[in-house]
């Protein structure tokens, strides 16, 4: 099975400045996960929602909110991303993505061409669903 059957292709990315603030709504208002950090057409890193999740203060929106709570929604894109993100390419079999996935325990792939442009992005939830229809149709 291929990757390129299985990846998605709709990706979100975003820039190395952006805030998390403005992250953070993207989240909240969009069905994904995962965004990848891009600067000039390059693939720079990966935020998830844990990331943005682990850089918010747990008392933002309370009543103990504070300045410095406040403060933590000014950071950027660089500051919380996980950093030299290993790519894969959309013709490698998902064999190959789970052996990397679990090898690394990350939770996504950005899925590249084999000039190193973003074409996807596929997240061991994806795997998980496409072996699952593969084990259901051979049953």
């Amino acid at each position: 099975m291929k990757l390129k059957s299985i990846m998605k292709t709709e990706v979100v990315t975003v820039d190395m400045d952006m805030p998390l603030r403005s992250i953070s709504r993207m989240f909240k208002e969009k069905k994904f996960h995962h965004v990848v950090v891009v600067e000039d057409d390059d693939i720079c890193g990966i935020i998830s929602e844990w990331d943005v999740l682990r850089a918010s203060s747990p008392f933002l929106d309370t009543p103990s909110e504070q300045n410095r709570d406040l403060a933590t929604l000014r950071k950027r894109a660089h500051q919380i991303m996980s950093r030299h993100p290993v790519t894969i390419t959309a013709d490698a079999d998902a064999e190959d993505a789970v052996g990397i996935i679990l090898n690394k325990q990350i939770s996504c792939l950005p899925v590249v061409s084999t000039d190193g442009e973003l074409v996807g992005i596929v997240t061991w939830k994806d795997l998980l669903k496409a072996y699952s229809e593969q084990a259901c149709a051979a049953v």
